[in-house]
């Protein structure tokens, strides 16, 4: 006997199975957290050399389209197969990539280590300096004692807090290599890995378009598509760019903390350099801590150097990155600065560095599912009309 089903009654009760399938997953994960979380790492430490091998092809992805579109244009290369010209690409990104690195680790690294030991067996010195400038000071100023007494006591505790910090870089740095160290293996294996993404990546990407398509209907096998390819486009745009417009910002500040004669300018460069590519919050978590540095060899340096960092995140935000960034993200200041709360908190570092182009994407997907809606109401879609 053929049963009559009521599709309407039928579409409510599959999406309630659903919608109950979820909930209890939902509430087996938060009930048994901890033992999520560890099946969670043993899978994330399992598929660690894919992870680092599939982010670091990424990374270099940009490096190898620009040998492909821009240098390897010759007439006598047109003609190679389109495989020998991948490979030959593929050799200049990785030769470009490793001699980065070497002439980091040649020229650079060695003087920023030298500068985080200089400065920790002088920050005694520069401490009992500094506080005697400060006593001299309050004794000029004919303070009254109870208050030189609280504003000693305070200063006491920060400079406590300043030495613990710096006498703690030393071994977070050891601590940093040898977790680099003990996973040489797995970055060896993320480089092969690497090698063969970057060198099939259109097979890989026509390999899981193919799955979506097979999986999904055409229509939202279409939208997954749709949607990679603008994800893909927002973060390789912002986090090359980012990368690109950190290295200029570092160098530049070299230049310019060299000609001012600041101390420690390696150290600081690389501090401004690599926390610059946090968007917003960068300059902050790069300024505070190397004006810290420079106050205990010089106060009036360290306020010369404010103003240098001032002009030169001026010159970032105006000019250099708007010319490489581009309209990337098209988001205003606002979601920024509420995508790396957020993402900063849920994720960490890893999250301020990701999160505004994550978030970009989420607000893009929102704002055209509401304007889609609003159409088919035949309402105006301009935000500016509902003011």
């Amino acid at each position: 006997m053929k049963i009559d089903w009521n599709k309407r009654y039928t579409t409510i009760a599959a999406y309630s199975f659903l919608v109950i399938c979820c909930s209890i997953i939902f509430f087996s994960i938060i009930s048994e957290m901890s033992a999520f979380t560890d099946n969670l790492g043993w899978i994330v430490s399992t598929l660690q050399p894919f992870i680092i091998g599939f982010v670091i092809a990424y990374l270099l992805n940009f490096i190898l389209v620009f040998f492909e579109e821009k240098v390897l244009i010759f007439d006598s290369i047109k003609n190679i197969k389109k495989k020998n010209k991948r490979g030959l690409s593929l050799l200049l990104t990785y030769i470009t990539t490793f001699l980065i690195i070497y002439l980091f680790m040649k020229f650079v690294f060695p003087q920023v280590v030298d500068s985080v030991v200089g400065l920790v067996n002088d920050v005694p010195t520069y401490v009992t300096n500094l506080t005697n400038l400060l006593e001299d000071m309050t004794a000029k100023l004919n303070t009254d004692s109870k208050y030189v007494v609280l504003a000693m006591e305070k200063w006491n505790e920060f400079i406590n807090y300043i030495i613990s910090v710096i006498t703690n870089l030393l071994p977070i740095l050891g601590d940093t290599i040898k977790s680099i160290a003990s996973s040489v293996w797995n970055i060896v294996l993320g480089l092969v890995i690497s090698i063969y993404l970057l060198m099939d990546k259109e097979n890989f990407c026509a390999l899981s378009k193919k799955m979506t398509f097979a999986l999904l209907s055409k229509k939202h096998a279409e939208k997954v598509v749709e949607l990679n390819q603008r994800s893909n486009d927002t973060f390789g745009k912002f986090i090359s760019g980012k990368i690109i417009d950190s290295v200029i910002i570092g160098i530049l500040t070299f230049v310019i903390l060299t000609i001012f004669k600041i101390p420690y300018t390696l150290l600081i460069s690389v501090i401004i350099g690599i926390t610059n590519i946090i968007p917003f919050f960068g300059p902050f978590f790069g300024a505070i801590p190397s004006f810290i540095i420079i106050m205990f060899v010089s106060p009036i340096k360290a306020l010369w150097f404010l103003l240098i960092i001032f002009v030169i995140q001026q010159l970032d935000g105006n000019i250099i990155g708007p010319k490489i960034l581009g309209d990337s993200i098209g988001i205003s200041a606002f979601w920024i600065l509420f995508s790396l709360l957020v993402a900063g908190k849920l994720l960490g570092l890893v999250g301020m560095i990701i999160g505004v182009p994550l978030f970009a994407i989420i607000y893009s997907i929102l704002k055209e599912v509401i304007e889609d809606k609003l159409s088919k109401k035949g309402l105006p879609k301009d935000t500016h009309d509902y003011i």
